[in-house]
């Protein structure tokens, strides 16, 4: 592909791919670009973006692209504000309002923002740019429908409006209660559908015909004077987009990963209204976006063995031994066997940054304790067994003193008390930071100890209280 564009509200996708031949994608968010860079365009256009409840582009992300030899095009509406602001490294703008933006004479992002409906409905414009009713003022003073003075006090009213409020109806009826003349809100009226001016539709259509030439085969790569930084901040950034699905054409603006068959938005949705799943879900999938961005900027692979160990165990602890079994949790899930198999990759990296970072991750685990509130409730705990260990004689117990094997051992630690089905020993070993078999064997029957302990002590208790009764 030579071309992509990301639009919206301003020009629907198909008048844009009929006019340049672009790949077209949804209005831009953050780390849009740098997914579409990865395509390797000759260029990008943005015309429409997300701003408000969705993260915006990027800055560093153009000059990111254009330092990789793709040029990009701002126009319109968010492409516009962004081509202002980076004209001096080599965006290109195109349009009035960028020029507006460029000079000054616009400054406020609110000049271009809509509201606009969701993908499904073409992302319809619901209000009125504040840029389209200026120039439509400027339009019909020029037509002389209106005096300089009234159509200054319509884009007074207008811009005091919210964005997602402004429409030619609302400003005209909060005119008549500003007691605008009323002979010349009627001309305006009667005006409107034949004078009115999009603008932003003008600009983006100016755009694309200005891309047209870099879709030629023998188009120029883009050249820029600035050296980019690449900062450890960026290739995380980077590296956590790249990790986000690619944008690809007719999708809408939820920014799903690479699962297969589920609407992300509403999945998330159901997520954020249940702080307690999202707070740990969120710890869990940051752990995994760290891990893949410093395996990315670490250029670390993962290894056929080490994902095939990983999903062995992932499998057993699963209960998912049959084939028809993983299959069947595979589709509950909606993976394909490929993005099983980048779930189980995902495994690897979170896994292998976790052994990376026991020592200074355990450090704080106290902190962490204390912030979730079970500080306390530990604590107690363990000083209640290192007296009631030390009371009994039995610091560092063995088996012998149970009448027990390590295998009695391991069933009642993993199978009783964690109500495990299949566990790997080693492995979880492992994964909950003891460095050594012998260590783990020493915690459980210090553990299984205690627990002794506490039960007769309490049988004890229950004894003596019947007596006295």
């Amino acid at each position: 592909m030579s071309l992509i564009v990301f639009t919206g509200p301003t020009l629907s996708p198909d008048e844009a791919r009929e006019i340049s031949g672009a790949v077209v994608l949804p209005p831009v968010s953050q780390g849009d670009v740098i997914r579409a860079a990865a395509q390797r365009p000759t260029a990008i256009g943005i015309i429409d973006g997300y701003f408000e409840r969705i993260p915006a582009v990027w800055h560093k992300e153009i000059l990111w692209a254009m330092s990789e030899g793709i040029h990009v095009f701002g126009s319109a509406s968010m492409g516009a504000l962004r081509a202002a602001e980076l004209a001096d490294f080599g965006m290109e703008g195109v349009g009035w309002i960028f020029e507006a933006f460029r000079s000054g004479a616009l400054e406020d992002d609110d000049e271009v923002a809509v509201a606009h409906g969701p993908a499904e409905d073409g992302y319809r414009a619901c209000s009125e740019a504040m840029v389209n009713i200026r120039r439509t003022l400027d339009a019909a003073v020029q037509e002389v429908v209106l005096d300089a003075e009234t159509a200054g006090a319509l884009v007074h009213i207008a811009k005091a409006l919210p964005y997602f409020e402004r429409c030619y109806p609302r400003l005209l009826e909060l005119a008549r209660a500003e007691e605008l003349p009323e002979a010349a809100l009627r001309a305006l009226r009667a005006w409107l559908p034949r004078g009115k001016i999009n603008q932003k539709r003008l600009d983006a259509l100016a755009m694309l015909r200005a891309m047209r030439p870099f879709g030629a085969p023998d188009a120029p790569e883009k050249r820029v004077d600035y050296h980019f930084e690449r900062t450890e901040w960026w290739e995380r950034a980077k590296a956590s987009a790249a990790a986000a699905r690619a944008p690809s054409p007719g999708a809408g603006a939820a920014r799903a990963p690479a699962d297969e068959g589920i609407d992300f938005d509403a999945l998330l949705e159901e997520v954020r209204l249940d702080a307690g799943l999202y707070a740990r879900t969120f710890e869990g999938a940051l752990l995994r976006a760290l891990a893949a961005a410093e395996a990315s900027r670490g250029g670390q692979k993962v290894g056929v063995e080490a994902l095939e160990r990983t999903a062995e165990v992932f499998r057993r602890e699963r209960g998912l031994l049959q084939p028809a079994q993983l299959t069947a949790w595979r589709e509950a899930h909606h993976l394909s066997r490929e993005a099983f198999t980048r779930l189980m990759a995902s495994e690897v990296m979170r896994d292998n940054v976790a052994r990376a970072l026991v020592e200074p991750v355990e450090v704080r685990m106290a902190d962490e304790l204390r912030v979730r509130g079970e500080y306390r409730a530990v604590v107690e705990r363990a000083a209640r067994k290192a007296a009631a260990l030390k009371r009994s004689g039995r610091e560092n117990p063995a088996l012998g003193d149970f009448g027990i094997t390590e295998h009695d051992l391991f069933a009642w630690y993993f199978y009783e008390r964690c109500g495990a089905k299949r566990v790997d020993v080693d492995e979880h070993m492992q994964r909950v930071g003891f460095r050594d078999g012998d260590s783990f064997r020493r915690a459980l029957l210090r553990e299984y100890a205690f627990e002794q302990l506490e039960g007769g002590e309490a049988s004890n208790a229950e004894a003596q209280g019947d007596a006295r009764g």
